[in-house]
């Protein structure tokens, strides 16, 4: 293993929240990370995190990313992106598990591309239910 990507650069044990994310591979760019910080999608200990505040190990880190809560605890930290295998070692995975198929598919879903209604549309919608003005 690379000793330098496990060992973070200021040698005190913890590295930039956007950076560690990353780095285990829960984000694919390290701008999508900070993206999902600043937008207020990634809780440390339960606080909404900046891009630069730092993890320790024992933290615990939620992400909403697609719909999907991820919640991991930092077990090391590291700085640099690493292979999978060695990405695992450094967390622990606490999410979720997904919901069953049976429930996914039984949920409404909209077509694509069929959002909200055109002008010509809602009008129909109007004079049916009866909510016209004139």
């Amino acid at each position: 293993m690379n000793r330098a990507a496990t060992e973070p650069n200021d040698g005190n044990g913890q590295a930039r929240v956007d950076s560690w994310v990353w780095a285990v591979r829960l984000f694919k760019t390290r701008s999508a990370a900070a993206a999902a910080c600043r937008g207020g999608h990634v809780r440390v200990n339960g606080a909404t995190a900046k891009p630069a505040q730092p993890v320790r190990p024992g933290d615990e880190i939620r992400i909403r990313n697609n719909g999907v809560e991820r919640i991991v605890i930092v077990e090391r930290v590291i700085t640099k992106r690493v292979g999978a295998p060695i990405a695992a070692q450094c967390l622990i995975d606490r999410s979720p598990p997904p919901p069953p198929r049976e429930i996914l598919v039984t949920l409404p879903q909209r077509d694509r591309g069929s959002g909200r209604p055109t002008k010509r549309e809602r009008r129909d919608t109007d004079r049916l239910l009866g909510r016209t003005d004139h």
